[in-house]
């Protein structure tokens, strides 16, 4: 299968973006961040806290409730070498929730930092949790590629695998800030509505929301859900290749609630994202909605979201509401009340949207894929909106400021 889409050239999106205008640390206050308004090609702007002023009548505002975790673990050899792993998903137990709980061991896939000083053997450290001291060992158990399936014991079996990373985790702010986490991040790169852990990445549009202008939303009568996608490290994985067929998208894991996908099928035409992963994970929904027409019985891992998927004109002759209601009988049948699966979609220009009419995201890197689904949504005309914000003095990347696209 060769579709427009994969011959899509990644340099047609590069844009120049000065280091300065990288925001470094976020504002004191969160909302006080320009806002950028686009619509139907007419670029404008505001204060983030207005938000509720730009928003369409009656809109579901769908928000990403992921939390960061602290997964990057240093250790010290007797050497004198640092070696840094970064835990990157669960392998086992292979469920989030799971293995925070784990008390003895557990395994997960990682990324190394200095591998070459790490050939073989056990890495040790000494955590102090509530004044006790608890020694964590790492093992690399096998190669996958860049990443190393690494398995984790620790000899006090009253503490998690979550209070060891809250002990002893670094939290992994982005590369491209150039500087090292400061305690100031444990608080600012976490969304104030974030509760389930797992992503080493936050969901960044979330960033600027503060308690205030969540009540401002539920004072106008604004409807707000909640779902899950936790933010894999590729999504800072520059793509390398000249066309976007060669790049391969992470897989990400995903988890929304029965009673949120049927407050979704009863707003269609409202919905407004906020975050890109949340539009990966709404937009989705409709292709595992797909899968389900044709196979009744798919497992878990038939429902994940392959990265071409929807570009095959066979997967789009749903409409969304039987997409979405063909995941509720699935979770009914199952007497599930939540789906838990996977995405490695790609949603680049040629994509059409079945369930986001609106995104809240801030300003991303030039030549990524987070560009490409921007791009896609305003329909080609990204360069006007980032010439406008380049050219007003807004804050950039993870820490930057924000846009309203409908």
């Amino acid at each position: 299968m060769t579709t427009k889409t994969q011959q899509i050239r990644i340099e047609d999106y590069d844009y120049s973006l000065p280091d300065e205008r990288i925001a470094k640390f976020p504002l004191s206050k969160r909302d006080e961040s320009k806002l950028l308004l686009y619509r139907d090609g007419t670029v404008g702007e505001s204060v983030f806290k207005h938000l509720t002023d730009y928003l369409p009548k009656g809109s579901l505002m769908v928000f990403n409730n992921t939390r960061v975790i602290q997964a990057r673990l240093l250790f010290q050899k007797e050497t004198g070498a640092r070696i840094e792993i970064f835990c990157l998903e669960p392998v086992e137990p292979h469920d989030y929730a799971l293995v925070f709980q784990q008390t003895e061991r557990c395994s997960w896939t990682c990324l190394v930092g200095n591998l070459k000083k790490w050939k073989e053997g056990l890495l040790s450290k000494d955590v102090t949790i509530d004044g006790e001291t608890v020694t964590l060992k790492a093992e690399k158990k096998q190669t996958c590629g860049d990443s190393h399936l690494i398995e984790f014991t620790w000899d006090h079996p009253s503490y998690t695998f979550a209070d060891i990373l809250d002990a002893a985790g670094v939290l992994p702010i982005p590369p491209y800030l150039h500087r090292e986490t400061e305690k100031s991040d444990l608080q600012t790169y976490q969304t104030v509505y974030s509760k389930i852990k797992g992503s080493v990445a936050a969901p960044t549009a979330g960033l600027h929301f503060t308690p205030e202008v969540l009540a401002d939303l539920d004072a106008k009568g604004f409807g707000r859900e909640e779902l899950t996608l936790h933010v894999g490290a590729g999504t800072f994985k520059p793509v390398k290749s000249e066309t976007i067929e060669g790049h391969e998208m992470h897989t990400e894991f995903i988890s929304v609630r029965r009673s949120s996908i049927e407050r979704i099928k009863n707003n269609l035409g409202k919905i407004i994202a906020v975050g890109t992963t949340s539009v990966r994970t709404l937009e989705s929904l409709y292709y595992i909605g797909v899968t389900l027409a044709s196979n009744p019985n798919a497992t878990a891992g038939e429902l994940v979201v392959g990265q071409w998927m929807p570009y095959e004109e066979e997967n789009n002759r749903l409409t969304p509401t039987e997409a979405l209601q063909n995941i509720l009988n699935y979770l009914d049948k199952h007497q599930a009340n939540k789906l838990v699966t996977a995405t490695q979609i790609i949603i680049a220009p040629g994509y059409t949207f079945k369930i986001v009419r609106g995104i809240v995201t801030n300003f991303h890197q030039p030549k990524s894929t987070l560009l490409l689904l921007i791009s896609a949504f305003v329909k080609g005309d990204w360069k006007n909106i980032y010439d406008y914000a380049l050219a007003s003095d807004f804050r950039f990347l993870s820490y930057g400021d924000s846009s309203l696209l409908l």
